[in-house]
């Protein structure tokens, strides 16, 4: 990929991180934001937003970082396994032994006596749908070799962001970032081929040589 290409996703990413916070935050915190609006409280309002936003600047961050180190570990699985079908099978085995640590660690954690299991394997399901949509998505836009890869990295990726807040287990801080690392993660994910390919063009640009005749010879990949 180009360096403008990589500053566009970082850019980009970028604003859909703060966008998506800034929204879900006044969604999910109304309660403690509506007297703002029937007061009029412009100030409160414009510096309500600004953090909303820089927070989700900062989930969008988080969200890149994760995006980088799993394309770095795909092509490492892809190496050390030797074999897509055999590294496919791998992210599988991990995606439900995470899945199931996410229930469970978290009911374990934080579940109060007699509380039911059902709302913490409910969030489990969410993600689980979100990032199969997600996958079926990427898969229908470039092979099914993509969907596995996609698959294991809207959820292994996303919980693995998620920790800090997963920790403290505060509700409002909890679908505030899940939701930002869900639309950049879908964001990164999805775009990636495009990009690749544009970067790609952008190469053969560069290296044809202006004045020759494009039969003479075939541009370089």
């Amino acid at each position: 990929m180009t360096s403008r290409n990589w500053v566009r996703l970082f850019l980009t990413t970028l604003a859909i991180g703060g966008l998506t916070t800034a929204i879900v935050g006044f969604i999910v915190r109304w309660p403690e934001f509506q007297p703002y609006f029937t007061e009029f409280r412009i100030l409160a309002i414009l510096s309500t937003t600004i953090w909303l936003i820089v927070m989700g600047f900062l989930f969008s961050v988080v969200s890149q970082m994760g995006f980088f180190a799993y394309l770095t570990v795909h092509r490492f699985g892809l190496g050390i396994f030797k074999s897509a079908s055999l590294w496919n099978a791998i992210q599988v085995v991990l995606i439900l032994f995470v899945l199931f640590d996410f229930v469970y660690l978290r009911y374990v954690t934080f579940a109060k006596a007699g509380e039911s299991l059902v709302p913490y394997i409910g969030l489990a399901v969410f993600i689980f749908i979100i990032s199969l949509a997600v996958a079926w998505y990427k898969m229908k836009q470039t092979n099914q070799g993509a969907f596995i890869p996609a698959l294991f990295f809207m959820i292994v990726a996303t919980i693995v962001e998620w920790v800090p807040v997963l920790k403290v287990n505060e509700t409002s801080w909890l679908y505030l970032m899940m939701f930002a690392l869900f639309a950049c993660n879908a964001y990164q994910i999805l775009i990636l081929h495009k990009l690749n390919a544009q970067s790609e063009q952008e190469r053969k640009k560069m290296h044809a040589k202006p004045g020759k005749n494009k039969t003479s010879k075939k541009p370089s990949i």
